[in-house]
């Protein structure tokens, strides 16, 4: 039988959001995460897997049992005793974003602890879904036991895709992020880059130098550039689609996470890769119109069938 899972592996977070006065929302989010979400929602029939690693505390088991009453589950993702959680807090001047992060002693840094454990929960997956930032919260060791783990995915039949997401912060220099994710742009499917990130990372002029650099590397490119269009690089060959504008965004949180997510769910429904992107487009104008980094499943869903 075909494999009709997808999982997405990285850290999922305490997120704060919605300040007013000393009030403050909780929720989980993660780069990750809302991508998974956002494919979950619009894949509804493919079992959907966070493959982390939680702590035994009161928020690591609440953070489990949100996923669980959303349909997500977090397969053989290890759970480590005396961990927690990271956490973020989001602040904002109009829609623009600000974040606030304490994370360094994270439980989601020991993903790769098992490689076992890892293994198995990417077994049987149509869909494997990684970015820069899970690579950025793991050390050299469990880097390549991820990666290891990825190559026997996609050896198994899954698609892999990957989006940089370079955090500088998270890393210890710009050369250990470019040989990084050099590394795992050479197991990828579909690399999911938005241009001002690898403009910074790697100094190309145009969207269309990353999807020329990448195209080298990856067989699928669909190169994000916030409300410009977006470039898809496929066989040689390159079209721009164009964003959908948003006259007053709430909250620009989570738009390309969820760009991702709709472009995905798009292209294993079989849609060609500009339609996805079109479809995509209208995903991510849906998810600025709230707050928060996830947007109401059926919000997600009125969107993409638009």
């Amino acid at each position: 039988m075909a494999a009709k899972g997808i999982a997405s592996i990285g850290e999922c977070m305490i997120e704060l959001s919605g300040q007013t006065g000393d009030s403050w929302r909780m929720g989980f989010a993660g780069d990750t995460f809302n991508t998974l979400w956002a494919l979950h929602a619009l894949s509804p029939e493919r079992p959907a897997t966070y493959v982390s690693a939680f702590g035994d505390d009161p928020f690591s088991r609440d953070q489990i049992a949100f996923f669980a009453r959303n349909g997500i589950g977090i397969g053989n993702s290890p759970l480590i005793a005396g961990a927690r959680p990271g956490l973020y807090a989001i602040t904002l001047t109009g829609a623009e974003r600000a974040f606030t992060y304490w994370r360094s002693d994270a439980a989601a840094r020991q993903l790769a602890s098992d490689p076992a454990a890892l293994a198995k929960s990417l077994e049987n997956q149509a869909l494997v879904y990684f970015s820069g930032i899970t690579l950025a919260i793991l050390n050299e060791a469990a880097r390549k036991t991820l990666l290891a783990g990825i190559v026997a995915a996609r050896a198994a039949g899954a698609l892999v895709a990957f989006d940089p997401n370079y955090r500088p912060r998270l890393w210890p220099s710009r050369e250990a992020a470019q040989t990084a994710i050099l590394e795992a742009l050479a197991v990828t499917d579909i690399a999911l880059p938005t241009f001002p990130d690898e403009q910074m990372l790697f100094g190309d002029p145009t969207p269309q130098a990353t999807a020329d650099r990448l195209g080298r590397l990856t067989g699928e490119v669909v190169v994000k550039n916030g409300e410009q269009p977006a470039l898809i690089a496929l066989n040689g060959a390159s079209q721009f689609v164009d964003a959908v504008h948003v006259a007053t965004p709430v909250d620009t949180t989570g738009a390309g996470d969820s760009f991702n997510g709709g472009y995905l769910a798009a292209r294993l429904a079989g849609h060609a890769p500009a339609d996805a992107a079109r479809r995509a487009h209208k995903v991510a104008a849906a998810v600025v119109q709230v707050r928060g980094a996830l947007a109401p499943f059926e919000t997600l869903r009125t969107a993409f069938d638009s």
